[in-house]
């Protein structure tokens, strides 16, 4: 009888977290050649939590795991403010949930409305969604892209009730577009109703930002900080996410401590005891350690559907690089992917068996079902039964087609759990960056991006202003000429500015690239 899984199944009694990597082939050769990378990510990840820069371009450390443990922050007084910082948001939330914090009419909040885009959302979205009790004494609601139809939808969804409505507007800088776009209607929303947004109104930012002095100087109700040390990706644990979550009404002192027992798991040197350097090593043995391989996170869990975008963020951009340490180009990365089990067992899971050798599979497992018992549906066995069936089923099928897999497994779906699941992943990000020798901690491809949207609007303008004093309409490629500009940018723009803006009108042309755009 196959006894070989005994030896590939991680399990730590302290904090209940399992993970089965027998499917990932990680045998003595391989292990063994990966020797001098495990200890260089291990003593990585010890510079790293002392403060070390880890992001020379920025002279930043990087410090999200002492979000988590301020005893191991490198300075009494950063310590310090993490704790404060802490023990704000607790009071804060109390404040709220109790009516000390009232509305401008005297009322008490009963939601929330989040402002804020990718790190700033993505991990407040993610939690709150998978810890969700019909027994919160509050609601969240996210404004989480410039979209104008995006923010009606949540401004109509808090209408009726918007002076019991918080807004929280988060952003590092308080100069990201997309956030003060959603700040500006927020505040427009909230003042055509008669209400002052500064009464409503808190925001997590960095200390002298834009965002900071105007909330200042308008007399919100509360400021909280937000460190250059943490990244937006790895900001859940700071107020960005402990704010809106505690609002909530989640157990954030859970939350900090599944992740903190975590990380003490992942700083230990065996291997076969160390969950993060094992999925570091997952990703390593499926990847070799280049880019091009899509890793498939498929939770048997309806709460945790939004994890696999969280990670993308998280795994993406740390991962995702054109250039190494040593500036050679290595255009690195590791694309995330997945939605939850059963349903992908219906879409894409058919690709994953039989299609391309491109993928592995990392499973997450909850194994309580839920909070009561469950009833029989069929076979002795109730959905629970069947999902978990579904679940080793498919991890089979998997194997048996030669792909990789990797199974994690949690007793709960709990605030402490939840963290303990984005701890693991964290460190295996900075885990697996040190063993590739890339930089997890910058970004620079993120801002070119920003920047060509900047000249684009500037585009608009100019081709907006010189419509509006022309005698007769003009083509794109017309305009073009004038704005020294690229033909195919003006049709797009002016494209989207007749349909949304009144002064302007399209005559479409035949072929369509030759309408011309004038004003009414």
């Amino acid at each position: 009888m196959d006894q070989g899984w005994k030896q590939t199944l991680f399990y730590a009694p302290q904090t209940g977290l399992m993970a089965d990597w027998s499917g990932m082939d990680l045998n003595e050769e391989f292990l063994g050649s990966m020797q001098q990378k495990i200890s260089g990510a291990l003593a990585g990840m010890k510079e790293l939590e002392a403060g070390a820069i880890a992001n020379p371009d920025e002279g930043r450390m990087v410090g999200h795991y002492w979000l988590r443990a301020p005893e191991l922050a490198p300075t009494p007084e950063l310590k310090k403010e993490i704790e404060d910082c802490v023990a704000r948001v607790k009071r804060f939330a109390a404040d709220v949930h109790s009516g000390s914090v009232k509305t401008e009419r005297g009322d008490a909040f009963r939601h929330v409305i989040v402002g804020g885009i990718g790190g700033s959302s993505l991990g407040p979205m993610f939690v709150a969604d998978a810890l969700d009790s019909p027994e919160d004494p509050m609601d969240l609601f996210f404004l989480d892209n410039t979209d104008p139809a995006g923010m009606d939808k949540v401004f109509e969804a808090v209408k009726s009730d918007l002076d019991a409505t918080l807004t929280i507007i988060i952003s590092k800088s308080g100069g990201t577009i997309e956030t003060r776009n959603c700040m500006v209607e927020a505040k427009a929303f909230y003042e055509a109703n008669g209400l002052d947004f500064a009464k409503h109104a808190v925001c997590v930012t960095g200390a002298g930002s834009k965002l900071d002095a105007t909330a200042e100087s308008e007399g919100w109700l509360d400021r909280f900080p937000m460190w250059d040390w943490v990244g937006g990706r790895t900001s859940v644990m700071s107020a960005v996410g402990l704010l809106p979550l505690a609002l909530k009404g989640i157990d954030i002192d859970r939350f900090l401590k599944g992740a903190a027992d975590c990380d003490q798991l992942g700083r230990t040197e065996t291997i076969t005891e160390n969950p993060a350097l094992l999925l570091a090593l997952s990703w390593y043995r499926c990847t070799g350690g280049n880019g091009g391989v899509t890793q498939v996170v498929l939770p048997y869990k309806d709460s945790l559907i939004l994890f696999a975008k969280y990670l993308q963020q998280l795994v993406m951009e740390s991962l995702g690089k054109e250039f190494d340490l040593e500036g050679n180009t290595v255009h690195q990365g590791l694309a995330v992917m997945g939605n939850k089990g059963t349903s992908d067992q219906h879409s894409y899971v058919q690709q994953l068996v039989a299609g391309p050798e491109n993928i592995f599979v990392t499973f997450v497992q909850v194994l309580k079902d839920r909070a009561g018992t469950s009833m029989t549906v069929g076979e002795d066995s109730t959905s629970g039964d069947y999902l978990n069936a579904f679940m080793l089923g498919t991890k089979k099928a998997l194997e048996d087609h030669d792909k990789h897999t990797l199974l994690l497994t949690v007793p709960e779906a709990d605030a402490y759990n939840v963290g303990q699941l984005i701890a693991v992943f964290e460190r295996a990000v900075s885990m697996y960056a040190i063993m590739i020798g890339i930089n997890a901690y910058h970004q620079p491809a993120v801002e070119f991006g920003k920047k060509a949207a900047g000249g684009l609007i500037d585009l608009k303008n100019r081709a907006a202003k010189l419509l509006l004093s022309a005698d007769s309409a003009m083509t794109a490629q017309e305009l073009a000429n004038v704005l020294d500009a690229s033909a195919d940018d003006v049709f797009r723009l002016m494209l989207h500015l007749c349909c949304n803006d009144p002064r302007f009108t399209i005559s479409l042309g035949e072929p369509v690239a030759e309408s011309r755009f004038g004003k009414r």
